[in-house]
């Protein structure tokens, strides 16, 4: 009979973790949403003791998000789990996962413990656990690194305190497919009552290995795996979800005895809207989300496709949810179809979040030929949720040259009035950055500016990332426009708008026009 592999996305723990990643409650929520509507199993949701915002955010998605477990995150002290049963408590089917480094490099020199104070650790905490909750999830941290028969202990242990999963994790992205499934089969062959707990494996990509050691593992009885999507994670990131599942859905010939519950016509709205949020984007060759995985140039690749799609394709673009045939939008295009095109493209937007895309929209296309799905999405992603807009472009003016020093003029609306200030700067994006500061009153330490164009041409839609931090607290903010400097000065503005929103109006200093 097959078996049913159990999906556990770390996406809002491990993913968050990515460098210059910061996602708000209402973001995390939306995430959750889409992650418990394509049928993951695990949504590990944070860690809660990591910070408030995390504690608010594991609660916030424990309380609102069904038909899934929720799970938090704690490493094996009394208060990490007092916290972390403290944020879930009051989700359908809450999970405590609490870890314990294993290997002999991570007890010498991060926990400076003997194999048996870690020993009695594992079980006094799962135990301790086990008081809240009865599904409890222990990870031995570094377990491809650890001497394999104190493994067993380790797990053994947990198994006996109560734990009802074992988190196997390549923490570093260390192991090897062939070795990494031999250490799950000899698991399964050496720990006692390990049939009666679900062996999950978390893997690391730093070798460029994490989907194919999670797959390795589930061929040799690893019933749950961990994975984020698109990938992110700790350095070189996790084993990607849609990587893992696609690979499961398209070679059944191969895993003919293995399913999972979940909806693959989901992937690619939820790889985009993970992307638009972290500001991490997707690479064009990425497997399965990436722009060129169902793209063909070539033109014996194209004559190939035509002919038949299976020469070149092995999956469909249906089957990820990207729509082949593509409906053309232009000026011309009422709204009913551009609220179609959404939909098929996994948006529900609120009335005034569809007016506000379906004006930016009118606006474009009287500026571009032809709207692309691309040109939509990038539309809809350019606001972050949960941001009130206390700042709004009113208009802007540049003034820049090789031989003239670059001057930016500004006005921002706020409250019905009109706030202009001018800047000169290193360059016209800088110029206006400062213009913005002045009118607003505070000022950001940019950390990142990167611009992409969302199509091809020259009248493609270009969309500008910038992130800054504030206080200490890092921002993303994000614009779109076919006029570069506008689209830099929207997402310097939405990074303003994000400032004011998480850290307060009295980050403003006292101005008299404000």
């Amino acid at each position: 009979m097959p078996v049913r592999i159990k999906i556990f996305d770390t996406t809002l723990r491990d993913g968050e973790q990515t460098p210059g990643v910061n996602l708000n409650i209402q973001e995390k929520l939306e995430i959750a949403k889409r992650l418990a509507k394509m049928g993951v199993d695990v949504i590990e949701a944070g860690f809660a003791i990591a910070s408030p915002g995390d504690f608010e955010a594991v609660k916030a998605i424990a309380e609102n998000v069904k038909g899934v477990k929720v799970a938090s995150l704690s490493r094996a002290l009394e208060k990490d789990i007092d916290r972390a049963w403290e944020a879930v408590k009051n989700a359908e089917s809450p999970r405590i996962h609490t870890f314990l480094a294993t290997s002999d490099i991570h007890m010498k020199y991060k926990l400076r413990m003997t194999e048996e104070e870690v020993l009695q650790r594992v079980e006094t905490m799962v135990a301790y656990a086990k008081r809240y909750c009865s599904d409890v999830e222990f990870s031995a941290e570094d377990a491809s690194r650890t001497r394999v028969e104190f493994l067993y202990r380790v797990i053994d242990k947990a198994i006996k305190a109560g734990a009802t999963v074992v988190n196997i994790p390549d923490t570093v992205g260390y192991a090897t497919p062939e070795e990494f499934g031999n250490l799950i089969k000899n698991i399964k062959n050496n720990v006692p009552d390990i049939d009666k707990v679900d062996i999950s494996v978390h893997c690391h990509n730093d070798l460029g290995l994490a989907v194919a050691n999670t797959l390795a593992a589930i061929m040799n009885g690893a019933t749950q795996a961990e994975c984020t999507i698109n990938g992110l994670g700790e350095r070189a990131g996790n084993a990607a979800m849609e990587e893992l599942i696609m690979g499961i859905s398209t070679r059944k010939d191969y895993y003919n005895n293995i399913t999972h519950g979940i909806d693959t016509t989901r992937i690619y709205s939820i790889s985009r809207l993970v992307s638009s949020m972290t500001g991490v984007n997707v690479q064009p060759n990425k497997a399965i989300v990436g722009a060129n995985a169902f793209a063909h140039e070539s033109g014996i690749h194209q004559h190939g496709v035509l002919s038949e799609k299976s020469t070149y394709e092995i999956m469909t673009p249906e089957s990820i949810g990207l729509k082949q045939n593509t409906m053309v939008l232009g000026k011309l295009s009422g709204r009913h179809a551009f609220e179609e095109r959404l939909k098929e493209l996994g948006y529900n937007l609120s009335p005034e979040e569809l007016n506000r895309a379906f004006n930016d929209f009118k606006i474009l296309a009287d500026k571009k030929k032809t709207i692309l799905d691309q040109d939509i999405e990038a539309l809809v992603r350019e606001k972050a949720p949960g941001i009130q807009e206390f700042f709004e472009l009113d208009s802007f003016q540049i003034s820049s040259g090789n031989k003239v020093i670059s001057t930016a003029m500004v006005s921002l609306r706020r409250n019905g009035d009109v706030i202009t200030e001018a800047a000169t700067g290193d360059g016209p994006i800088d110029a206006a950055f400062n213009a913005m500061e002045r009118a607003v009153g505070f000022n950001l330490d940019l950390q990142d500016y990167s611009i992409k164009a969302v199509t091809e041409g020259k009248d493609a839609l270009g969309e500008v990332t910038v992130r800054a931090s504030k206080d200490g607290k890092m921002l993303i903010g994000r614009g779109v426009s076919t006029d570069i400097m506008e689209a830099s000065i929207k997402a310097y503005l939405n990074v303003i708008n994000r400032a004011l929103s998480e850290l307060g109006e009295e980050i403003i200093k006292v101005k008299a026009a404000l």
